[in-house]
């Protein structure tokens, strides 16, 4: 009889224990952690992200949550579906405490308050991910000890404060999405040399961006719609691996280098800015959208542009004629949008009896001519057609 029980004792023993090998128990502070985040969060009308956070069974096999070994290594807060409700609430300070995490992220919804400075104990992360929510506040200058951190979105959100210094230390960054927020004043060097995005559109920033501030790097630079100031032209020519190019919006000076229409990019957009000087590509010009309006750029308009499928030069001082094969190009279709509207144009090497395309669009108003055809222009352009002559006479470019 002893030695049955015996038996059944020791059977028991390694049945319990293949079952606690079968997975890890997760370490208590991690569980802690995770308890104080589920009671500042909840689901909003239509999500039911947190159903499977009950905290009786592994926190493990919750939504969202990813663990190795004993601890919590990925963070994932809501539903990733497309168009699914996101949380709302606010982010409590105990996600600190999950202090192996590579990865945080939350889905678009109406989380408030400002980022837990406890972020900044997460020493592992490489991904922090909070977009499309209500956050307000600075963005902490301690994020300054995640070295490891690659990818930075607080994109869509009400940040407010500058960009700290420390964030454009941070030495293995790929990707900052900070835009849609309110931050103000000057930018920090970004030193990373592996930055391939930077969007900062939608703010508030202002100040000049010395050469040297943006790693030749980048790929994706959009600054549109801030106060940014002073000359680019040097900065520019240092990021000829940019694919895409907005710095729209702004109140950046000096000439527009010709290194930029060679960059590898489908849209150039740098209007609305107080760019001067000639306008002259290196070569020609195969982007598809050129948008230069709203400057003060002058000189003749180059045939280097006769490529470009929608070019945009109205509102500047150009003078002189508009290159016959610009015209040509535009008469056969291959140019879908020239817009050359006040300006201080002189001749139009163009027909009065030509055929302009129906999917083509040519404005000509305001300028030192008579309009040799007759063309709709969008409202904008006013419904004055020609340029008095005594500004004409003002203006020789």
């Amino acid at each position: 009889m002893s030695k049955m029980l015996l038996l059944i004792i020791t059977n028991l023993f390694i049945f319990v224990h293949q079952i606690q090998s079968s997975f890890a128990i997760l370490d208590p502070v991690d569980f802690l952690a995770l308890q104080s985040i589920r009671k500042s969060l909840e689901d909003m009308p239509g999500s039911n992200y947190f159903s499977s956070w009950d905290f009786t069974s592994d926190p493990c096999n919750f939504a969202g949550v990813f663990c190795s070994g004993e601890r919590v290594v990925t963070l994932n807060l809501g539903d990733p579906r497309a168009g699914a409700p996101g949380l709302a609430g606010r982010l409590d300070p105990a996600i600190g405490k999950l202090t192996n995490l590579t990865e945080f992220t939350v889905v678009p919804g109406r989380i408030m308050g400002a980022l837990p400075a406890t972020l900044s104990e997460l020493k592992q992360l490489r991904f922090l991910g909070i977009s499309r929510n209500f956050i307000s506040g600075e963005i902490p200058a301690t994020f300054g000890v995640l070295t490891g951190l690659r990818t930075l979105d607080l994109s869509y959100n009400q940040l407010t404060g500058t960009v700290p210094w420390a964030v454009g230390s941070l030495p293995a960054l790929t990707n900052v999405v900070l835009c849609h927020n309110r931050l103000s004043g000057s930018i920090p060097a970004f030193v990373s040399s592996t930055l391939t995005r930077l969007d900062l559109k939608h703010n508030n920033l202002s100040g000049s961006i010395p050469p040297g501030f943006l790693p030749s790097s980048l790929q994706y630079l959009s600054l549109s719609w801030n106060r940014f100031t002073g000359p680019i032209d040097v900065l520019l020519s240092q990021l000829n691996r940019l694919n895409y190019l907005d710095l729209s919006l702004n109140r950046f000076t000096g000439p527009i280098p010709g290194s930029v229409f060679s960059f590898p990019i489908t849209n150039l957009q740098l209007e609305r800015n107080l760019f001067s000087g000639p306008v002259q590509p290196f070569t020609e010009v195969a982007i598809q959208t050129v948008d230069l309006s709203h400057n003060m750029l002058y000189g003749e308009v180059s045939p280097l542009f006769s490529a470009v499928q929608n070019l945009y030069l109205n509102n500047n001082r150009f003078t002189g004629s508009v290159p016959t094969s610009l015209v040509d190009r535009l008469v056969a279709g291959s140019v879908q949008l020239l817009y050359l509207q006040h300006n201080y144009l002189t001749a139009v090497p163009i027909q009065p009896t030509v055929a302009i395309p129906v999917s083509s669009s040519l404005c000509l108003q305001y300028n030192c001519m008579v309009l040799p055809v007759q063309t709709p222009c969008p409202i904008e352009a006013g419904t004055q057609k020609t340029r008095p002559t005594s500004q004409c006479m003002q203006w020789k470019g």
